[in-house]
């Protein structure tokens, strides 16, 4: 089934879009849930009020079409800026797939829709290295990545990626650190000066990090444990594939994986770190997950392990969704 997956086409977007329905068919007959956390941000504030106006046919649809779209605009990113030998569609393949692989991670919530911005987060880092003036577009890094921390505030950690992004990418140069830092900076002086304004700066506390080391769920059950180890033994081929070819890479493309790879580490424990967030706040690791995946989906020639490891996923997605549906 991989080689569905293997070239960039326009089928292969049809493929995908089956794909996704069918990791995800457990909807036709359980409706979709929200998770909404308190605290956690714009987005679930927003969440929050459109509860109790939408129906499940709506939450149906903006969950299918949040996923389709991150995991399509995911893959374009990476083949554009040539992550790969070839450009393929593993990548979005990958995404679909482990959305699918925890029951927390197949409901709408705030974690899902921040995805959006950090994808475009790591898009605007790739473009840093080929930049030849980017101090605006440091600024806007700042900027989106300030918004997205407001929006969600699990991903205050992602601040830590831009840093190390600007770091590697980069040689050092003072004022481009004051520019990104600026950037950073804005979106929280206008919070702060409007809570300042209308006598609520109180408040401000609730859009600090809550940082607070908890298991993300009461009980570790068969689920989570088959759907981890699927994970880290993808995970571990794709770094394998990663390590084979990332000799013959050019050191642009080889420092956008070094920052994949951070990314990777910072968002997989997010879930045991910030205040009552559970397992649905790492769906933020996705995007790097997905990325190395597709290294043990786009590499190999013998499509053995290839084929292994996407009929393995789509065991563990129909598993949970058996659990969902009873």
């Amino acid at each position: 089934m991989v080689f569905l997956y293997k070239d960039k086409s326009v089928s292969g977007i049809f493929f995908l879009l089956l794909l996704l329905i069918a990791v995800h068919f457990h909807f036709f007959i359980a409706p979709p849930q929200l998770l909404i956390n308190s605290n956690d941000g714009f987005i679930s504030t927003a969440l929050h009020n459109i509860q109790t106006q939408t129906n499940s046919t709506v939450l149906f649809i903006l969950y299918l079409l949040s996923v389709f779209i991150q995991a399509i605009r995911l893959n374009y990113a990476l083949n554009n800026f040539k992550m790969f030998q070839q450009p393929h569609q593993t990548v979005a393949m990958s995404y679909i797939l482990f959305s699918g692989f925890f029951v927390q991670w197949c409901v709408l919530s705030a974690a899902i829709i921040a995805n959006f911005l950090v994808i475009w987060i790591f898009i605007k880092l790739a473009q840093l290295s080929s930049n030849t003036n980017p101090k605006t577009l440091l600024f806007n890094i700042g900027l989106i990545t300030s918004c997205t921390i407001l929006a969600y505030h699990p991903t205050y950690i992602i601040v830590v990626v831009v840093l190390f992004a600007l770091a590697i990418v980069r040689s050092f140069k003072l004022v481009e650190w004051v520019i990104l830092l600026m950037g950073l900076a804005v979106p929280f002086y206008f919070l702060a000066s409007w809570l300042y304004l209308t006598n609520q700066f109180h408040l401000i506390q609730n859009y600090l990090p809550d940082i607070h080391f908890h298991l993300p769920t009461k009980h570790f059950n068969y689920e989570i444990g088959f759907s981890s180890g699927a994970i880290l033994l993808i995970l571990i081929v794709g770094l394998y594939f990663n390590s084979i070819h990332n000799a013959r890479m050019i050191i642009q493309i080889r420092k956008n994986w070094s920052v994949l790879l951070i990314m990777l580490i910072l968002f997989l424990p997010v879930s045991f770190i910030f205040g009552n967030s559970t397992l649905e706040a790492s769906f933020l690791s996705i995007i790097p997950l997905s990325a190395i995946a597709a290294n043990a989906y786009s590499y190999p020639k013998r499509l053995l392990v290839s084929n292994f490891l996407f009929w393995l996923s789509i065991l563990i997605t129909l598993y949970i969704n058996r659990l969902l549906i009873l």
